[in-house]
């Protein structure tokens, strides 16, 4: 494993921390009038999913972990778990549903989404910036009320509820960005 300092610190960088597999969701270099410089953390455990704050001394060096991106297909959830299959060596993954966060309501069966592998384990989902879904419930926009910005809520196939410009109907591709849930655009 490669080691990096402080210095070398990225949002999605993988690190050791506490002998377990973290990454780097945000750090923040702080260089107060008095004493050293530290660079505070966020870091987010690849086993649980939970985001812990640490700070390191300013040049204190850590292990880079060698995380691998895999191309998979979502199949099924199975109990509290999602399953995944290696589009190459069909081989199949579980990951628990506290790494994959609120995308869970994006996740399309049949889809292929780039899966995070640590050793032998799925690790995580990296998420596209957007998602593609069919609405298949949506109210008609009612007449005279279509003033600049109007929306309404919509109920995408896999259960997800989006708010949408009034103009968007049963049927229509719609592009969400998972993190946010925002509506971006009609397909």
């Amino acid at each position: 494993m490669a080691t990096i300092t402080t210095a070398n610190f990225k949002k999605g960088n993988f690190i050791e921390f506490r002998n377990e597999p973290n990454q780097i969701v945000d750090f923040q270099f702080v260089n107060p009038g008095k004493g050293s410089a530290f660079v505070r953390a966020k870091l987010k455990s690849l086993k649980t999913g939970k985001v812990i704050e640490f700070t390191y001394k300013s040049g204190e060096t850590v292990e880079e972990l060698p995380i691998l991106t895999r191309e998979m297909q979502y199949l099924y959830k199975e109990g509290d778990s999602y399953v995944f299959m290696d589009n190459f060596s069909y081989e199949q993954f579980n990951i628990s549903e506290g790494l994959l966060e609120g995308f869970i309501k994006y996740l399309k069966p049949n889809d292929t989404y780039q899966v995070l592998v640590y050793g032998e384990d799925a690790v995580g989902v990296r998420f596209p910036k957007k998602v593609w879904l069919t609405v298949t419930e949506a109210d008609e926009g009612v007449k005279g009320n279509t003033a600049s910005g109007a929306t309404k809520t919509v109920v995408v196939e896999t259960g997800a509820v989006i708010t949408v410009p009034l103009f968007i109907k049963e049927g229509d591709k719609i592009g969400i960005d998972p993190e946010t849930g925002a509506y971006l655009e009609r397909g």
